[in-house]
């Protein structure tokens, strides 16, 4: 299934696409759940036999939100594909480099990247995220995947010069409007294999990214197995795994979003 969340009548709901179509689960008034995030939290949800009294909203022209607009945290790995690390001038890490995002930084599918006033370095990073579904602490690699509850697309667009303000790169993820999350995300068994899956960025068309999940230095259970092991993952905590190589500030000269 795909799962989704938009805006309609002046309120943020949440579906399954079908069709053309989005089924509504929840958010609208007279629906269970306030949000994607609590519907994964909640253990008796039975989506299945939702779906056939959902009402339906046509999904052209909807207004899309991030796929999780209120994540308990949004954890983004950096250095995380061997090409872009050597782009980057950085040695292979030992560990993976964790920094977080804030939900007010993200916006939806569609919806225009900002470039904020105090600087014009502004950055793609096309990537994969995940979703946890199924929450827990200290998950084992070999458990890891039945904690994930889908897979979507991210930008993480970054403001170059901001990130290179210090060694921790918060500053440059965080700005206003410039995590764009969607248009969906797809759960596990649609999704299939990870191996056989890649990322690819355009930016006018043209294609600055291009890279299987193989390349992943840190693959999607070892990430949850690590992260878990300082903090407890919620349902509703959303993962971004990195960025390959071909990243605009890396090139000469350097492409930046306009």
């Amino acid at each position: 299934m795909k799962y989704l969340s938009f805006r309609f009548e002046n309120h943020t709901g949440f579906g399954v696409v079908d069709g053309e179509e989005v089924a509504v689960l929840g958010g609208l008034p007279g629906t269970r759940w306030p949000s994607l995030r609590d519907m994964l939290g909640d253990r008796d949800a039975k989506v299945g036999s939702a779906l056939g009294a959902a009402r339906r909203i046509a999904l052209e022209g909807l207004a899309l939100e991030p796929v999780i607009p209120d994540p308990g945290i949004i954890f983004c790995v950096g250095l995380n594909y061997a090409p872009h690390i050597k782009e980057m001038g950085r040695e292979l890490p030992t560990y993976p480099s964790i920094f977080s995002r804030t939900a007010r930084s993200q916006i939806g599918h569609g919806q225009p990247i900002v470039v904020p006033h105090v600087s014009s370095d502004l950055d793609y990073e096309g990537e994969l995220v995940f979703v946890i579904g199924k929450g827990g602490r200290y998950i084992a690699e070999a458990d890891a995947l039945a904690h994930v509850a889908g897979y979507a697309c991210y930008n993480d667009a970054s403001i170059r010069d901001f990130q290179k303000h210090a060694t921790q790169f918060t500053a440059g993820k965080n700005f206003w409007a410039t995590g764009p999350f969607g248009p969906w995300m797809v759960t596990p068994d649609e999704f299939g294999d990870i191996g056989s899956r890649s990322v690819t960025t355009r930016l006018n068309g043209k294609v600055m990214q291009n890279a299987p999940f193989t390349d992943l230095v840190f693959s999607v259970p070892h990430l949850i197995a690590y992260i878990s092991s300082f903090t407890e993952l919620k349902a509703g905590d959303v993962i971004a795994t990195g960025t390959p190589g071909g990243v605009g500030t890396a090139r000469k000269p350097p492409v930046y979003m306009k």
